[in-house]
């Protein structure tokens, strides 16, 4: 049996359902966490408790808004909703948050977003590691039950996403997305419908079984679907978005896929043209040109470990107006610092709709530098085996911020550890395609010694 501290990850709570995650643990984590929020807080408060569409969510919701209830804290329910939805809840209503979703993780998995009032994140050093202390110090059911209270906060939330950008200025572009039968499929109409756009949607269906494709569009074969639509169709752009749908990933018109460093770049310049001389975040595997983009519009660029809750204190930190990372997150100010993938592709269609052009074109000017994309790596210890990459590059060592950087010159890579499988990430970056393939053999071949 699976200990408790196993699915207590860096930045969240996931495992396989139900070996590892089950209702007696979410039960203990809502007593736990309404522990937790009344010692940080000192206020009376209500939690937010949202849920996506896996086989498992709607009981571990339930299992967790009763150990909430249990500790005399009231649950707002909101039922089915993407994670930044929870999160905007969060931020509206100004209470702590509860998401349970596993994310892009396969339909066996499942798990636990959560944070304060305002999403303020909580994370493996703000809150996570006393919540687990807390669950392993069994706390009993108080006297007093709190109450449950179920609202819809979908419209609002459609509302909200619209106001992030001026709607004056956009045109009638084609867009097909991929939702993947994750929790797209519900917010993404509602929000569509209020613009002029044309909108198709591939696997809208709600099904946590994922019966078409994994919920992982950080995986390219997981975008085949969207790139044959892109193409027969003549879209302007492609969106694929994760299962619990605060990911997205684009394809240009030639249903090419656009890195989420590419993004990144693209949604920087964008806010630092009306913007100048505000700070963004930028995680530790983004391209090189995302810190060169920041510069060249006057911003300030702030480099970070890879991780939601590590980005968010970033942002309140420096009152960061934008960051993005390479996997597809992309957080925003105005958003409460939270992460929205609906957002940041409206970011990138009202780019669109000013350039005149085609998306390849406008992206030309940030596509600087050829990647690797994200190489998994099975390893028997996933330590040794970064001190050991440590060892041969020791002369060219960058740091060791998240995992292991190195800088050879004409190209660099970052290994580090999964925060979510027991895998060793690789992604590489050089000045052109030989050189990058030939980083990737290089420390391709030192991984299997």
């Amino acid at each position: 049996m699976a200990k408790v501290e196993d699915v207590f990850k860096a930045y969240d709570i996931r495992g396989v359902f139900p070996e590892e995650v089950n209702e007696e643990l979410f039960r203990n984590i809502g007593r736990a966490f309404s522990i937790f929020i009344k010692k940080k807080t000192q206020r009376n408060t209500s939690v937010i408790v949202g849920r996506d569409m896996r086989k498992s969510s709607e009981s571990l919701a339930g299992a967790f808004s009763t150990g909430v209830m249990e500790q005399g804290v009231n649950v707002v329910d909101i039922g089915l909703a993407s994670t930044d939805m929870c999160y905007f809840a969060s931020g509206h209503f100004d209470f702590p948050a509860a998401m349970v979703t596993a994310s892009h993780n396969p339909a066996e998995y499942n798990g636990l977003k959560i944070c304060l009032n305002q999403a303020r994140p909580v994370g493996q050093d703000s809150g996570l590691k006393e919540i687990l202390e807390i669950v392993n110090s069994s706390p009993q059911r108080q006297a007093e039950i709190g109450n449950i209270e179920t609202i819809e906060v979908l419209e609002d939330f459609a509302d909200h996403v619209c106001s992030t950008v001026d709607a004056s200025n956009l045109r009638n572009l084609k867009v097909v997305a991929d939702t993947a039968n994750g929790m797209g499929g519900l917010i993404l109409p509602p929000v569509f419908n209020k613009l002029p756009f044309e909108l198709e949607i591939l696997f809208p269906e709600l099904d946590g079984n994922f019966p078409n494709h994994p919920a992982d569009p950080l995986q390219q074969e997981n975008q085949e679907y969207l790139k044959q639509r892109v193409l027969e169709t003549k879209a302007d752009v492609g969106l694929a978005f994760d299962g619990d749908a605060d990911r997205v990933f684009l394809l240009d018109e030639k249903g090419t896929p656009v890195s989420g460093s590419l993004t990144t770049a693209l949604i920087a310049d964008e806010i630092l043209k009306e913007r100048p001389d505000e700070s963004v975040i930028y995680n530790l595997i983004c391209s090189k040109v995302v810190p060169e983009v920041i510069d060249e519009r006057g911003g300030i660029g702030i480099r970070s470990r890879v991780g939601h809750s590590f980005i968010k204190e970033l942002m309140e930190k420096h009152d960061a107006v934008f960051a993005g990372e390479h996997s597809g997150h992309y957080y925003f100010r105005e958003n409460y610092r939270a992460d929205s993938g609906v957002i940041a592709a409206l970011v990138v269609l009202k780019a669109l709709s000013q350039y005149q052009g085609k998306l390849s074109e406008l992206l030309e000017p940030f596509n600087r530098y050829e990647n690797s994309g994200e190489l998994n790596f099975s390893v028997p210890d996933v330590e040794a085996s970064i001190d050991q990459i440590a060892e041969h590059y020791k002369t060219s060592i960058v740091d060791r911020l998240d995992g292991l950087t190195v800088d050879v010159g004409n190209w660099w890579f970052n290994l580090r550890p999964s925060n979510t499988e027991p895998l060793l990430r690789l992604n590489i970056e050089a000045n052109n395609k030989k050189i990058c393939a030939q980083a990737i053999e290089e420390v391709r071949t030192l991984l299997s010694q």
